[in-house]
């Protein structure tokens, strides 16, 4: 018999060479894990994760626009942004056309589309009926756009009524302790003052992103992407006469919102104003996409930070089905009963910006306790009294949803109703030769145009907000960011006839004079429209911090 000898080198030869290779290879998968850990935890892993899994994976809505793919954990194509990208998600509802609103049947939650057609939620001049005395809109040719009664008050205008209320009760802000974030321009911070009076300044530091740095920008509203040649639009600051308004803080504003959501809520300015806040904090962080076509869905994952868009016209109810003598088709607002395709979802929301008016110039019936009372650009019996009209049916809709929120007793959250948008349209309404094609700066007071619709949208709203607070039974805040005033000083910052990247667009007046269709209603994205995002930004901080003065 043989005996085992372990200094015997054949009989070891084997099995050390193959520790060897096991070894070897087992550290090697280790470090490969680990590095490719780390690439894809670092700004270049979205780059890596596309080098490996994927080319453009896009799908098309129904207008033929190309979206991210709500499968996609992110909006990255080939490791850079697609900067030519619409990302106008549209709600199961559809998007807004550019129809005539009288043909429309069943698109009557329909949001404005990007392809440069003439704006149908443009404001028009108001006519004053001298038989019920309420402001109407005048009927578009083409395309585009204290007396109670039961738990409403029906306010009747006089002719005159048309400057802007007092905003002495902008929100319902307690005094705290505020130590204010740090960075560039933020001066001293007082968590009383007034954001609303002030005056904008030149600003040659420059906006808070490119056009060319964020892909989820609208084209209609991408004006430098469309061709046009001034950019000083984007060079100015809001500086209120108090206190200084701080730059916006990409890092500090997703701390604050960390384990939070942010909703913005209402028609295409509300679009406009959730890209601005998308295209800033892009520079910070790329956002995964989780949205869908009833909810758009961005997550931060630095802080678990959710911005969410959620598509509502009139934030009040709306049917189309026949009542009474009004028959299918048209729309019926209720203007008594706020909009349950996103009240459903308010007690998930920490922070929910309103925005609403402009669909009030469309054509609609109006409910109120289930009885038709009035209407806009429809009223087939003149021999019928019109009760309500649409400025006064704007003022309840905004008493009925913020009413809603205010009482919602699974909602603590902060409700910010942006005011009245202003649009620019001078020398008209959008289809009767109304323009602000070349406006290159913010208008000094003696050019001021006076917008006596804007302005009585505004105390409506102003009003149904005054009311609603009154009603406050939970423990949300209500804060009313009043940008219409401010905002009547950018004529300059709407994209005019740059409205898509058609090298054939016609930009200027005809041999007649003509102007050519334009936007003067929504924002050129970067510019103007940053700035609410920036007082949304203080509104929420001095709000938290009120609340944890308060706890301690």
């Amino acid at each position: 018999m043989s005996s085992f000898s372990s200094k015997d080198p054949s009989t070891l030869s084997y099995p050390k060479s193959l520790l060897s290779i096991v070894t070897t290879v087992g550290g090697l998968a280790v470090f490969l894990i680990l590095a490719s850990s780390f690439l894809v935890s670092q700004p270049i892993g979205a780059a890596v994760h596309e080098y490996f899994y994927g080319v453009q994976q896009h799908s098309l809505d129904e207008d033929g626009v190309t979206l991210p793919d709500p499968r996609r954990d992110d909006v990255v194509i080939n490791g850079t942004p697609n900067f030519n990208l619409t990302a106008v998600e549209k709600n199961e509802k559809g998007p807004e056309d550019d129809k005539d609103q009288t043909s429309k049947s069943q698109d009557e939650k329909k949001e404005p589309d990007s392809k440069g057609e003439l704006i149908e939620n443009s404001t028009q001049t108001p006519v004053l009926s001298e038989s019920n005395h309420s402001m109407v809109q005048p009927h578009p040719e083409s395309k585009q756009e204290d007396e109670e009664s039961n738990k409403f008050s029906l306010l009747k205008e006089s002719k005159n009524e048309g400057s802007l209320p007092s905003s002495d009760a902008h929100s319902e802000d307690i005094k705290s302790s505020s130590t204010g974030p740090n960075g560039i321009n933020q001066a001293k911070l007082d968590p009383d003052c007034d954001l609303y009076h002030g005056k904008w300044i030149s600003d040659q530091s420059g906006p808070l992103y490119r056009n060319d740095s964020c892909p989820v920008l609208t084209q209609m509203q991408n004006c430098q992407g469309n061709g046009r040649p001034d950019k000083d639009y984007e060079n100015w600051r809001w500086k209120p006469a108090q206190c200084d308004l701080p730059q916006f803080d990409t890092k500090k504003f997703l701390e604050l919102m960390r384990g939070k959501t942010l909703a913005f809520i209402g028609d295409s300015v509300a679009r406009n104003q959730m890209e601005s806040m998308l295209c800033i904090l892009w520079q910070y962080e790329v956002p995964k996409n989780r949205g869908n076509k009833k909810m758009q869905r961005y997550y931060f994952r630095s802080t678990s930070t959710m911005i969410v868009r959620i598509w509502s016209s009139w934030l009040v109810n709306q049917t189309s089905e026949p009542l009474d003598f009004a028959p299918a088709g048209v729309v019926k607002l209720h203007i008594d009963v706020p909009d349950d395709g996103f009240m459903q979802y308010i007690p998930q929301f920490d922070v929910i910006v309103l925005s609403s008016g402009h669909w009030f110039a469309k054509q609609s019936v109006y409910v109120l306790n289930n009885e038709i009372v009035g209407g806009q650009l429809w009223w087939p019996d003149k021999s019928r009294k019109m009760k309500v009209n649409n400025v006064e049916a704007f003022g309840i809709s905004v008493e009925t949803i913020l009413t809603a929120m205010a009482t919602h007793p699974k909602f603590s959250g902060i409700t910010i109703v942006r005011s009245f948008s202003p649009d620019h349209y001078e020398g008209g309404a959008w289809n009767t030769g109304g323009s602000c094609t070349g406006k290159v700066k913010p208008a000094e007071d003696g050019e001021l145009v006076e917008n006596g619709f804007t302005n009585i949208m505004h105390k409506k709203q102003f009003t149904g907000y005054t009311r609603a607070i009154k009603k406050k039974t939970n423990k949300s805040a209500l804060k009313f960011m009043d940008i219409t005033q401010v905002f009547a000083y950018r004529h300059d910052g709407h994209p005019g006839p740059y409205r898509s990247p058609d090298p054939n667009k016609i930009t200027k007046r005809g041999p007649d004079g003509k102007p050519p269709p334009q936007d003067c209603l929504h924002w050129c994205m970067p510019g103007p429209v940053d700035t609410w995002n920036e007082m949304v930004f203080d509104l929420v901080r001095r709000e938290f911090e009120r609340r944890q003065f308060n706890a301690s």
